[in-house]
Formats: C-alpha cells, sequence, structure tokens
C-alpha cells in the first residue's frame, strides 16, 4: 500500500519520515507545487506533497492542481488524504476542531479543473453525488477514535476562489446554502482526484471563526490563525500516523 499525503497551510513537511527522498516530477500539464517527498512512517510507504509548495509560496487560485494529482496518480498512490485549513461557519466548528466533511460547494471560477478537455478528448462526465470516499474517510474517523482525539463527522465544505478572505455577507449567503466551513483549496483537488478514480478525503482543520461568526465578529486576526496551526498541527500529525498505521491493517 501507498499512500498520499497533501498538506494545506501549517502543514508544510511531514514530520517522521524516514528514508525521506524528493522526486521532482514533469507533468503533461505542468509543474505539480513541488517535489514529491517519499518515505516511510512506521515502515509504510507515504507520498507527500506540499499544496502551496514548500516555501508556501502557492496562493490557491494559483495552484496547479491538475498536474498535483497527476504526479500523485503517477506515483502510485492508493488513496490521497488532503489536509486543508477552513474556516468555521457552523457555531461549534470553531478554532482548533478537526472536522472530516463529507459533502462540498464550488464557488471557484477560472481554474483549470479537469482532465477531459480539449478537441480530441471526448465528452466525459464522472459522478460526485459524494466527493469524498466514504473508506478513507472511516479510516480516518477510526484513527482519531483510537487515539481519543475528538473529530467532528460530516460537514459540508465550501470552496471560494481567494486569496482574500470572505466578507461576512459571503459567509451568510454560504451558510444559507448549507455550508458548515470555508476553504480555498478543495476544489477542484477533490474532483480531479475523482477523474484519476484515486479515493480522496479531507480532513479539515479549522483556524478560526469565518468572517462575522464568533470572534470574527468585526474582522479575522492572521496572528490567531498562526497561534491555532501551530497549536493543532501536532494533533494532525499523530491522527495521520495512527491513520496510516490503520490502512496498512486493513489492505
Amino acid at each position: 500500500m501507498k499512500f498520499a499525503i497533501i498538506g494545506g497551510s501549517g502543514l508544510a513537511q511531514l514530520a517522521g519520515l524516514e528514508q525521506a527522498r524528493r522526486q521532482v516530477v514533469r507533468t503533461p500539464y505542468g509543474d505539480p507545487s513541488g517535489p514529491l517527498t517519499h518515505g516511510r512512517l512506521d515502515g509504510i510507504e507515504l507520498v507527500f506533497l506540499a499544496r502551496h509548495g514548500y516555501g508556501h509560496t502557492i496562493a490557491p487560485h494559483e495552484i496547479n492542481y491538475r498536474a498535483n494529482l497527476w504526479a500523485l496518480h503517477g506515483a502510485g498512490v492508493d488513496g490521497i488524504l488532503s489536509v486543508a485549513t477552513v474556516g468555521g461557519i457552523r457555531p461549534e466548528f470553531g478554532p482548533g476542531v478537526l472536522v472530516l466533511p463529507d459533502q462540498l460547494i464550488d464557488y471557484t471560477w477560472g481554474r483549470r479543473s479537469t482532465f477531459f478537455e480539449g478537441p480530441e478528448q471526448p465528452v466525459t462526465h464522472i459522478d460526485f453525488t459524494v466527493p469524498y470516499d466514504d473508506i478513507v474517510r472511516e479510516r480516518l474517523a477510526r484513527a482519531a477514535g483510537n487515539l481519543g482525539e475528538p473529530l467532528a463527522l460530516g460537514g459540508t465544505y465550501g470552496c471560494t476562489q481567494g486569496p482574500r478572505l470572505e466578507t461576512a455577507a459571503e459567509i451568510r449567503r454560504m451558510e444559507r446554502d448549507g455550508c458548515d466551513l470555508v476553504g480555498m483549496t478543495g476544489m477542484p483537488e477533490a474532483a480531479l482526484a475523482r477523474e484519476l478514480a484515486v479515493p480522496y478525503a479531507t480532513l479539515a482543520v479549522v483556524a478560526n471563526h469565518a468572517a462575522g461568526k464568533g470572534d470574527s465578529l468585526q474582522g479575522i486576526s492572521l496572528e490567531a490563525i498562526s497561534a491555532t496551526l501551530d497549536q493543532t498541527m501536532a494533533r494532525v500529525h499523530r491522527i495521520l500516523g495512527e491513520f496510516v498505521r490503520v490502512a496498512a491493517r486493513e489492505q
């Protein structure tokens, strides 16, 4: 078994990887966000990719999602777990809460969002009724449970264009639409994984209350976001390690 982890803001590298090596990959869609990092965690093979680049220099709307997913697929991974920093819209999704979303709404525009395009490519549709893979989600939930780590099961991730944060009115609209979380990188990543038939799920890390909510009523503190991520990512690392062990046992 080989699993891939895509790290978002606050997770530019994966601690504890043994025999780590980096691989520069070229794809038909251009360059990925950076080299793939191959290694082992407790003897289990992993591939890690920093979504924003290893120096966190690529904005959400500038990420080459197609190259990233193509590179991971080419590495022969059996599944992908995305770690994504989000804002909490639902009141109980405050800073530091970890959420396993089961649905999403796409508000992005202008992103290269499919492999199925071009003059020689036949029209191809994918079923996206359930955007996240149930097996990957179940294993992640079991991993968190094994560690006694609270993990909220279910929620709708609303993906906005970025890189700016949202207005309070936009968050109210998203809430009316049924969104519980807001982020900037969930799409087209999830859809591209589905096009490649790679099981995919997201672990959402709530860094702040969304605009106009909770302690973000009058504004969002970027310093507070950074502090929350610093405190939370150690928990994320523990869950990822246990997730890999759970997945390996069930192969």
